[in-house]
């Protein structure tokens, strides 16, 4: 029987949409709700976590969450959307070497300014960049902040380039192709992008959209999912917390889990002795 929540790592198919796996998997398990943690491009494949039931509500949790991904990008030439699927825009005679590469590496460890690529879903006074740039209507994006936790190179050979990168929320993997390109008088378009690890989830520990047939009981429970500390409430503690009231509890500050006989229940924030629930599962 297939659990009423949690999540499934689905290793995502070239050509595939995240949308188009949340598609095929709700057809298996429906009638429950069906959802994913983080939108990978069509031309990118690795881990998609595929939510079920009201896992769902743990989008915001699991974007804070560290990911991993290996990227090839080939130098010589750019194109619109900064990856293969895009326009040819201009071509660059400057093949930088393998050196010149490693030197400027270490400015993109750390926190970084980065601007998105035009072909993104960034919103732009209400509209998608990716939108607006299809009807050629001229914008800006504006840098932000992201961080990258590690960057090293894997390999370059004729003209390829292939980087594992660790970093948080929010970065764009086409930009570190283009903003190294730069720095070295060059250009660069990214052709591959795998996204290896999603916190402790890994690419060996997923499923392929072939074995959905077989999806019952690969259901991943919320607990095992978050690794949280488990809050022990007595009946009357437990019945407050599930109201939304808060109670006052000698616990070190941070965020816990109450439980009920199948999974995570709730999620509990305790700071400087008071507790209140931050998000309901049940």
């Amino acid at each position: 029987m297939i659990k009423n929540k949690g999540i499934i790592p689905i290793n995502k198919p070239v050509g595939w949409t995240s949308f188009d796996v949340v598609n095929k998997l709700k057809y298996r398990l429906k009638p429950l709700k069906v959802g994913h943690l983080g939108t990978l491009d069509p031309m990118a494949t690795g881990i998609l976590l595929v939510t079920v039931g009201k896992a769902t509500k743990l989008f915001d949790l699991m974007q804070e969450k560290n990911k991993t991904y290996i990227a090839e990008f080939e130098f010589g030439y750019e194109t619109d959307t900064l990856d293969t699927t895009g326009k040819f825009m201009e071509k660059s005679l400057k093949i930088p070497t393998k050196d010149d590469i490693l030197n400027v590496l270490p400015n993109f460890v750390g926190k970084i300014s980065q601007i998105p690529p035009k072909y993104s879903a960034k919103s732009v006074n209400g509209k998608r960049a990716y939108d607006l740039a299809r009807q050629n209507i001229e914008f800006e994006l504006k840098p932000k902040l992201v961080e990258i936790t590690r960057i090293n190179m894997l390999s370059y050979e004729e003209n390829i380039l292939k980087l594992e990168i660790e970093c948080g929320s929010g970065t764009y993997i086409r930009s570190i192709g283009r903003d190294i390109a730069k720095c070295v008088n060059s250009l660069a378009t990214m052709t591959s992008l795998v996204r290896t690890k999603i916190d402790k989830f890994e690419l060996k520990d997923c499923y392929e959209i072939s074995q959905i047939e077989d999806i019952e009981n690969k259901t991943i429970p919320i607990k095992q999912v978050l690794n949280l500390e488990k809050l022990d409430l007595n009946i009357i503690e437990k019945q407050k917390i599930l109201q939304g009231q808060k109670i006052i509890i000698n616990q070190k500050d941070g965020i816990y889990m109450i439980e009920d006989e199948n999974d995570v229940l709730a999620l509990v924030q305790i700071k400087e002795n008071i507790a209140k629930m931050s998000l309901f599962l049940g």
